[in-house]
């Protein structure tokens, strides 16, 4: 049974503070990396072996194996993967930056020039769900920031074949290579590169808590997009709502996970109970109902606030991955929300619609990072170098400030380099 919270002043502990105790992989993770640095593809053979029943014979999809992926789909689902990279091109294409020049003094020019990284590499989940979504929010953007290659990693089942609808979507979203491995032994073959897996600059995507601990130790090696915990969903409704609908789509976050947490803030108690008793109502009808019932179980809220003031404070402490603003103008609410990854106004629009459908990326902070981080985008993928020129007189100009702010800082070697060149003249 989902949990209502009235009080939030006596209930702020549990609604604001609780961590959720995790399981440590760390050192089982460390030795898979090493396992992977020190003997390459014959690891990634030994571990899909063992993880995935797998026995492979090529850790790269072949052209043929993808082309026979994509025949085995529906033209009807293909023509939806289109369709909704189509929108996800559109937004991100609005994304792209330029570098800039300055040259506003005599002799001086400043700029900063915005490259793309050359290689990055996408984990796509595996195992008991295949998500060609992913595939699409992750390698589109990659490609209109202008990366080279982009490099998909995503397990096999145990035949050794990945899912035709990935297969699909990777052709679609212009995935250059896939390969077949999962767990932290993919990120491992990305970040320090096999015989056959190239190394690559950035790596994105979600996974599991060995995938999410692979990330974090690589981190440095190479770049990662962040690590993500478990899904959110949070929902500022009134009593205008119908309760199924409110309901359904707590639930859409609740089937992902376990440990999904699924919150709904509203200023209307009556709506709050209709609400709750909705939700039992629905979960013994998902095919997730197991995993939906642990959640709401666990980590399910409704908070009823005085007033939808204070429902935008408890979202913005909260500050959720997806935050559905259920209400009359919604657009008049928006200016009140400063964190949240994603926001969907108004009552006819779920969060599934950003997931698969509406262009915007499902690639977001979650556990309360949305605080001062940002969505996957195209900047995710680009890198930025800036350069200065200075001629003999512009120099001369300011070589006794650059002088005088390095001795400040005990650096004389680096006042020396700045009055050096003009010490013959005088």
């Amino acid at each position: 049974m989902i949990k209502i919270i009235q009080d939030l002043s006596s209930n702020r502990s549990e609604i604001f503070g609780v961590e959720t105790a995790k399981k440590d992989v760390s050192s089982i993770v460390s030795e898979i990396i090493e396992e992977v640095k020190k003997d390459g593809d014959g690891a990634l053979f030994a571990l899909t072996e063992k993880f995935d029943k797998a026995k492979l014979s090529s850790l790269r999809v072949s052209q043929e194996e993808i082309e026979d992926g994509v025949s085995c789909v529906e033209p009807a689902f293909l023509e939806v993967l289109e369709k909704a990279a189509k929108n996800i091109r559109a937004f991100h294409e609005k994304q792209k930056r330029q570098g800039f020049e300055l040259s506003e003094q005599s002799g001086v020019v400043v700029g900063q020039k915005i490259l793309p990284v050359e290689r990055a590499g996408l984990y796509v989940p595996g195992g008991t769900a295949a998500y060609p979504s992913t595939v699409l929010m992750d390698a589109i953007p990659a490609k209109i920031a202008g990366v080279e290659r982009v490099v998909m990693t995503t397990p096999p089942d145990k035949f050794g074949k990945i899912n035709p609808v990935i297969l699909a979507a990777a052709k679609i979203a212009g995935v250059d290579e896939i390969y077949k491995i999962g767990g932290a032994q993919a990120i491992a073959a990305l970040a320090y590169g096999t015989e056959s897996v190239p190394k690559v600059d950035k790596i994105v995507g979600p996974g599991n808590a060995f995938v999410a601990e692979a990330k974090k130790q690589v981190f440095g090696q190479v770049s990662i997009d962040m690590i993500a915990g478990p899904s959110e969903i949070m929902i500022v409704a009134d009593g205008k709502n119908r309760a199924k609908d409110i309901a359904a789509d707590l639930l859409s976050q609740a089937e992902h996970d376990k440990m999904a947490s699924a919150v709904l803030v509203t200023d209307d108690l009556a709506f709050a109970l209709k609400v709750s008793g909705e939700i039992e109502k629905q979960i013994p009808l998902l095919e997730r109902a197991e995993i939906a019932r642990a959640s709401i179980d666990e980590s399910g809220k409704i908070i009823v606030v005085r007033d939808l003031d204070q429902a935008f404070e408890v979202v913005n402490e909260l500050a959720p991955e997806h935050l559905e603003i259920c209400l009359d103008e919604p657009f008049r609410y928006l200016e009140k929300v400063k964190n949240a990854g994603s926001v969907f106004l108004g009552r006819y629009c779920p969060e599934a619609l950003g997931d698969y459908f509406a262009g915007t990326n499902h690639t977001l902070p979650t556990s309360g990072t949305a605080r001062f981080s940002s969505p996957l985008s195209v900047d995710d993928f680009l890198k930025k170098t800036q350069y200065i020129y200075y001629d003999k007189n512009a120099l001369e100009r300011v070589c006794k400030d650059v002088e005088y702010f390095a001795k400040k800082e005990g650096l004389t070697a680096h006042a020396k380099s700045a009055v050096v060149r003009f010490e013959d003249e005088q």
